[in-house]
């Protein structure tokens, strides 16, 4: 599953193509994607202005002249290419789903082999009533974001902090590989309680402004390195390199692997506490 730093690769090199450019004509070559293309899919985007690229969380939020949204989600297997008029083309895939022609020549595709990825065009109090958009929490990398927040976040929460990471209520987009180098940047047990984050008074320990920086940092390197999907498992920390040596320093711990919530998590037991 495409995770923030993927998704945020995706939109920065959209966004010179999309940004200010008119949707001259839509080609759905597959309709029922997880979910089904809402009606007048086409009809809706055709002749409309890109006033906007942004990204929501794991979402892309493509908003139009018209005041609605193109609400994309990659999926596990999505993803979008350009191609540009009068360049060699590829040859046509069957994978390729929905195709976006722009009045700068420019052709972007939306390929999904496994069909898991969606698109939807929300009006304005459509997008504002989201089932998921309207519940998520704050954006990592935003201003917003920080130990204090966090700790609010955590603060009466029983669970483990790794599963509270993944609760989008309470930080937007964070996913399972970068929950997992986050917490041993910050040298943080994923079994440890959420609600230690913060003190009996909800004030943010120590422990919660570590954490919300390391979820900064590991985000920001991840986007340095156009996004996980090139992220091969040696660059990582933790994540996918259980029985490995930790690498922190002078630890000796080695990595290792622990079901949470139905994901795997990878932590070096000696250096996370």
């Amino acid at each position: 599953m495409p995770e923030l730093p993927e998704v945020e690769t995706v939109r920065r090199q959209l966004h010179p193509v999309l940004s200010g450019a008119r949707i001259t004509d839509v080609a759905v070559r597959r309709p029922d994607l997880r979910i089904p293309l809402p009606p007048r899919f086409r009809g809706r985007l055709r002749g409309q202005t890109v006033a906007a690229l942004t990204r929501r969380a794991k979402y892309l939020l493509v908003e139009l002249s018209s005041g609605e949204t193109l609400l994309m989600h990659l999926g596990m297997s999505g993803s979008l290419r350009i191609e540009w008029r009068g360049a060699v083309r590829l040859p046509a895939n069957r994978h390729d789903h929905v195709v976006f022609d722009l009045d700068s020549g420019a052709r972007v595709l939306f390929n999904d082999p496994r069909r898991f990825g969606f698109m939807d065009v929300l009006t304005p109090i459509e997008r504002e009533q989201h089932a998921v958009l309207s519940r998520l929490g704050p954006e990592p990398l935003s201003a917003e974001f920080d130990g204090a927040a966090l700790a609010r976040a955590c603060r009466a929460k029983t669970t483990s902090i790794k599963a509270a990471l993944l609760d989008q209520r309470v930080v937007a987009g964070l996913g399972n590989i970068y929950a997992s180098e986050a917490l041993h940047v910050a040298g943080l047990s994923p079994l440890r309680r959420a609600g230690m984050l913060a003190t009996p008074t909800g004030a943010p320990r120590d422990s919660a402004h570590r954490l919300a920086a390391a979820i900064k940092q590991v985000l920001n390197d991840a986007i340095a390195r156009a996004g996980g999907r090139r992220y091969r498992s040696s660059r990582f920390r933790v994540y996918d390199r259980e029985g490995q040596p930790c690498g922190r320093g002078e630890c000796d711990g080695v990595i290792r692997r622990r079901p949470q919530a139905g994901r795997s998590t990878f932590y070096c037991p000696v250096c996370q506490r």
